[in-house]
């Protein structure tokens, strides 16, 4: 399965949840005064809530509580909430024509509220959400319009006749008049809208550029005195090491305890250079390099320390010369080790690691298998993070590093693994320099 970043389905679901609940709150207050507006209005000065017109608004309101109640409820489950929000916007629509309907029909001034169910069904799910009101309102309207065009439909009995009297040039007028409204009110809001999301994503890109930029300048001030400050004692307990490994007189349980004190005095060596490395990062100075020579380079010094000097092998497969690449020497060679170091602590004693350079293409590739555990789907998404890791011992900043080199060069870097069947990093370096 290949690694890919995206925004988490949870966070939009609960974002567009918020806003859903928010819309019934204000949908509700918006109807509860409309019918009391209607009832004063249309049904005499003594409030007749028996009559035709109000029936059908209190009906028209009463559903809207109902779906709203049964919308909430649905919402704290977290599932299908666009449709949850698609139903609401359909039935609005269908709402305002029943209430258009009791308050005058296409003279009704009620008709500016299907611009209004618009505009929020762009707030809730963009232009798509706004289209659908949009195709609602021109189908309840022109349905309720079209009856009174073939005289199916009549005022309500307890409002005049006269009232509801059109012409078929009035309805023609009207249908268009509020036709057209209806979709320049789309198209602003739809538009409007994904200008807000899209400028809303980018911002909180730059938060989070800003954020993680702060935390690694602290990290940098941190990781900097404290190298200096491990690395010294480091040196001298390595030294001493050395030299008690090297006399005589030691039994093989001393030795091996010797040999443990020097491996674990090198991997503190190493992380304080990764941490280093990932929080002091240096612009790279390009020149052209052969990647080949790298990878060998790596695979031969690992296949002398640490596991691979042991219960590990780490094996080359490729051309002895050839891909060229522009990169920076040092910083390359960070990022193939950090990759075979990765690749050989996920790997059992007894596997072998195999470092690969092909081209494909017109492009180099790197790519680095293991045959571990794999990687579990849900680290797949912050695998690159620094400081995630998904075992035991290990501290998040090898693949951070990898990550952040690969980005300033304008490398690829994929991930390929099945669970439980290894993984395989691929560094795409892209096209040869020249082509």
């Amino acid at each position: 399965m290949k690694l890919g970043l995206g925004i988490p389905e949870s966070v939009a679901g609960a974002t567009l949840s918020r806003r859903l609940l928010w819309l019934n709150l204000v949908r509700l207050v918006v109807l509860s005064i409309l019918l009391v507006v209607i009832g004063l209005t249309f049904t005499g000065p003594y409030f007749d809530w028996g009559a035709q017109s109000s029936l059908l608004a209190l009906l028209a309101v009463a559903l809207s509580y109902g779906l709203a109640g049964a919308s909430s409820a649905l919402l704290r489950r977290g599932n299908n909430v666009e449709n949850i929000a698609h139903i609401h916007l359909v039935f609005d629509q269908i709402t305002w024509t029943i209430l258009i309907y009791v308050s005058g029909g296409i003279n009704s001034a009620a008709t500016s509220f299907y611009g209004l169910t618009c505009v929020a069904g762009a707030i809730l799910t963009g232009l798509r959400g706004a289209s659908l009101a949009a195709a609602a309102a021109v189908v309840s309207y022109g349905a309720m319009t079209a009856g009174f065009w073939l005289r199916w439909l009549q005022g309500p009995t307890d409002q005049m006749r006269s009232a509801y009297q059109f012409t078929n040039e009035e309805l023609a007028y009207r249908l268009g008049l509020n036709v057209l409204g209806v979709v320049v009110v789309t198209l602003l809001a739809g538009y409007l809208a994904e200008r807000l999301r899209l400028t809303g994503g980018q911002l909180a890109i730059a938060e989070e550029r800003a954020q993680r930029a702060e935390r690694m300048a602290a990290l940098g001030r941190l990781a900097t005195g404290l190298a200096h400050e491990i690395r010294n004692p480091l040196g001298a307990i390595s030294g001493c090491i050395q030299l008690l490994n090297s006399s005589k007189g030691l039994n093989c349980e001393e030795r091996e305890l010797c040999s443990i004190i020097q491996r674990e005095s090198v991997r503190l060596n190493e992380l304080v250079t990764d941490m280093v490395d990932l929080a002091r990062p240096r612009c790279p100075n390009f020149v052209l390099i052969d990647v080949v020579s790298i990878a060998r380079d790596v695979v031969e010094l690992s296949s002398a320390s640490g596991r691979a000097a042991t219960d590990v092998r780490v094996t080359y497969v490729g051309p002895t010369t050839g891909a060229i690449v522009r990169a920076d020497g040092s910083q390359l060679r960070q990022l193939v080790w950090n990759l075979v170091r990765n690749a050989v602590q996920a790997s059992n004693p007894g596997d072998e690691v195999l470092v690969e350079v092909a081209s494909e293409g017109g492009h180099s590739m790197l790519r680095v298998t293991d045959h571990g555990i794999g990687i579990d789907a849900s680290a797949r998404e912050n695998l690159f993070d620094a400081f995630f890791t998904t075992r035991s011992h290990g501290t998040g900043v090898g693949l951070a590093v990898v990550k952040r080199i690969a980005d300033e060069h304008g490398f690829v870097v994929r991930v390929d693994s099945q669970e439980g069947g290894g993984a395989v990093f691929e560094v795409d370096f892209g096209p040869a320099p020249g082509e």
